[in-house]
């Protein structure tokens, strides 16, 4: 069985093995393929029966002329790399990691929202620079710090991240909303579901969890922001595409977002001109909340265990 990775640089730069994979037949792994080079990429899936992917796109065109394609997995919990409905039409399955990195990303929301609302990096840097030797006061601040108690928490979306960032911040005293597109039945007492144009009303602090999809997509725009808080803070460890860049831009600039913690943008890697760059007080992070070795170890491990069970006659975590 043939079994070609298209790009395993990004999950596995050579810190992790792939014999887990090589046990279950030839197998080549390319670092990288170019997104947008459909010839390449089928030149490299070649006569492979199975083809795994992380952020290459795997179209109709390329899923139709893939002579003995059999299974797509992806290494990543997002699927929207591959046409889905040209591969059910051709009868290939595909899986994806649903539940891999659930605690880290939510270690990393938090990470994101402490950044901004303690500025440890900025302080750390002032004193390293000399400005606490050179202090005539014991302490000093270069940027306001907040206390998270009491603050109220907004989480748009209430999946398995969203649950664990609600745990985490109880856990700091925060009053915890959130909003989900169907119903969700929770027994937490300190937990509250509210309609999304409540949330906007109250929360303080604002964290994305919801896929990227027509509906999410550019969710957060100017009719969305007019509703929010002065002074929010916005935290977006989900997809990049659920903002409206330009204009979350400007709401940085103006201040009626506070700051924003984001570890995705819409288009990855990031453009030089995309204008949150240059947006005041925006913390952005190269896509890596889904990255701690352990987190990217039990990934491959799931994906392996994918394709087994595709060897054996078992599907698990596919998609359609």
């Amino acid at each position: 069985m043939k079994i070609v990775v298209l790009d395993g640089h990004a999950l596995n730069p050579g810190d992790l093995s792939w014999s887990g994979l090589e046990a279950l037949g030839d197998v080549t792994v390319y670092d990288r393929t170019d997104n947008a080079d459909q010839a390449e990429i089928l030149q490299r899936i070649g006569t492979a029966e199975i083809v795994l992917v992380n952020k290459t796109p795997l179209d109709a065109a390329v899923i139709q002329q893939a002579p003995n394609l059999q299974y797509i997995g992806v290494l990543a919990t997002g699927y929207n790399v591959v046409d889905v409905a040209a591969a059910q039409a051709a009868n290939i399955p595909v899986t994806n990691i649903p539940t891999y990195g659930t605690e880290t990303i939510a270690q990393y929301a938090f990470a994101l929202l402490l950044e901004i609302t303690s500025q440890v990096g900025l302080h750390s840097q002032a004193v390293h620079d000399g400005e606490w030797a050179q202090s005539p006061d014991f302490t000093f601040w270069k940027k306001p710090l907040i206390e998270l108690m009491g603050k109220t928490i907004g989480l748009i979306g209430y999946g398995r991240i969203a649950a664990a960032t609600a745990k985490i911040a109880h856990a700091f005293g925060m009053r915890v909303i959130f909003y989900n597109h169907k119903p969700k039945t929770v027994s937490e007492p300190w937990l509250t579901q509210v309609e999304l144009t409540t949330l906007y009303h109250e929360a303080d602090i604002i964290s994305l969890h919801v896929p990227q999809t027509p509906e999410t997509t550019k969710m957060i725009d100017a009719v969305a922001i007019a509703q929010m808080k002065s002074g929010v803070i916005l935290i977006n460890t989900a997809r990049g595409g659920l903002l409206d860049e330009p204009v979350v831009a400007q709401a940085l600039n103006d201040g009626k977002i506070y700051a924003a913690g984001l570890d995705v943008v819409a288009e990855e890697p990031i453009r030089a001109d995309n204008p949150l760059l240059t947006a005041k007080n925006t913390f952005i992070t190269p896509h890596v909340a889904w990255a701690p070795t352990e987190t990217r170890a039990r990934l491959l491990s799931i994906g392996f265990d994918n394709v087994k069970q595709f060897l054996a006659g078992h599907l698990q975590h596919n998609v359609w």
